[in-house]
């Protein structure tokens, strides 16, 4: 059984996930107004999982954050 959600900026955060097959960046998400522990509560919980990727932009290597949600997560929002 998947956890149940506490707080309706976790299931807001979680709508947004499902929405995105390939996920969004954390500073998406912070820019969205989701604040650093409610989205690290949600891959504490197990809802959201983040896939750290390497990208070029501008000639510069850069690491991206980028948050999914998990089976959990969505079945969380199933519920």
């Amino acid at each position: 059984m998947p956890p149940r959600m506490a707080a309706p900026d976790q299931r807001s955060a979680l709508v947004i996930l499902a929405a995105s097959p390939r996920g969004l960046t954390k500073v998406l998400m912070l820019a969205d107004g989701f604040t650093r522990d409610m989205l690290a509560g949600l891959v504490l919980a197990g809802l959201a999982t983040v896939v750290t990727q390497t990208v070029r932009s501008g000639g510069q290597t850069i690491k991206v954050e980028r948050l999914r949600i998990t089976d959990a997560g969505q079945a969380a929002l199933h519920q």
